[in-house]
């Protein structure tokens, strides 16, 4: 049996190489990793949702909302892309990655669950600048909070169909509901 070994990527090399793709992809401890295409209505209006509600709640406070064209480091040697990410980056136009990330999103569905999600969400808890994790349901009305505070990370978890519930991320001086993250969907009640 012989195996090839295949030199692993460096951040600036992967984005060199990224440029060049007509696909999006992840790095993952230093070999490119395809992103999924094709997501469903409902994920594609709640990952709008959240970036239009963000983006009006956040204007003139120097964090913006970013797609997953930003990328975010969680590794040395590995990048992941958020559904959404606010940052708090001065704005700079050649630039691929948050470097003062502040949140990430991830939009849940059926295509992108199970190990690959705990493994991706350590990677997240580990980057020294990141204050909020927000997993969104695709399939029901769920979803779940992650802060980091003085002890590590605490979470709160929202599901059911009342509209008027409510993430508040002070430190970001927004809030979150879920009518807004789900309107449009057909989800809520």
């Amino acid at each position: 049996m012989t195996t090839s070994a295949h030199k692993l990527m460096s951040l600036e090399e992967f984005f060199d190489w990224q440029a060049r793709q007509q696909t999006r992809y992840e790095l993952v401890e230093g070999v490119p990793v395809e992103m999924m295409a094709g997501a469903s209505s409902a994920h594609d209006f709640i990952v709008t949702n959240l970036i239009i509600d963000l983006g009006n709640q956040l204007r003139g406070s120097g964090c913006r909302p970013a797609t997953a064209d930003l990328g975010i480091r969680t590794k040395i040697r590995s990048l992941r892309r958020a559904d959404v990410l606010v940052t708090c980056d001065t704005a700079e136009p050649n630039v691929y990655e948050a470097i003062n990330p502040r949140m990430v999103v991830e939009v849940l569905s059926p295509r992108n669950t199970g190990v690959h999600w705990e493994r991706k969400l350590k990677e997240y808890r580990r980057h020294p600048k990141l204050e909020f994790i927000l997993l969104v349901d695709s399939r029901v009305v769920a979803a779940s909070l992650f802060i980091r505070n003085e002890r590590g990370w605490d979470d709160a978890a929202i599901d059911g169909d009342q509209a008027s519930d409510a993430f508040d991320l002070q430190s970001l001086g927004c809030r979150l509901t879920l009518a807004e993250m789900y309107r449009d969907t057909g989800l809520l009640k």
